[in-house]
């Protein structure tokens, strides 16, 4: 099947196999950053957003995505370069492996406005597993980046 879609603001068009899946995709066009964790669609890792609203792209079909806005976490950096500022400031990384995912999500809070208190943010954050860091460095990222 032919796939046309927006990525990280550019169209792209690529012939898939019905069963493509989305993570796979976009690797595919070297947009690493989106890294499977768990496969199921329950860590958060592959975190992307699509027409604005995050989804796990190890479980979300390729084809779904057609003629949609897909934003993988190359492209949220660049568009949203204060989540990133704020991982970096409040130290919210450390092994790496759930980072892409947590500064998509941060991305869609972001999106969804200001104002969040820490309760809303780790609520948000729910379905994004880390092993790490504890979670305080990454809420306190999010909740800067969502100007808390």
């Amino acid at each position: 099947m032919r796939l046309e879609l927006e990525l990280n603001g550019e169209p792209v068009a690529v012939e898939i196999p019905g069963d493509a899946l989305l993570l796979d995709v976009v690797r595919q066009q070297g947009l690493t950053g989106t890294r499977e964790g768990c496969g199921v669609g329950v860590c958060g890792a592959c975190a992307v957003l699509v027409d604005d609203a995050p989804v796990s792209s190890c479980t979300y079909l390729a084809g779904c995505a057609h003629r949609r806005r897909v934003w993988t976490v190359e492209g949220v950096a660049e568009r949203f370069p204060e989540v990133v500022a704020a991982f970096v400031e409040h130290e919210g990384v450390q092994c790496g492996a759930c980072t892409s995912g947590q500064v998509v999500m941060a991305a869609a809070l972001v999106l969804r406005g200001g104002g969040h208190d820490e309760r809303a943010v780790r609520e948000f954050l729910a379905g994004n597993l880390c092993r790490c860091t504890g979670y305080r460095s990454i809420v306190d990222a999010v909740g800067a980046a969502v100007g808390r």
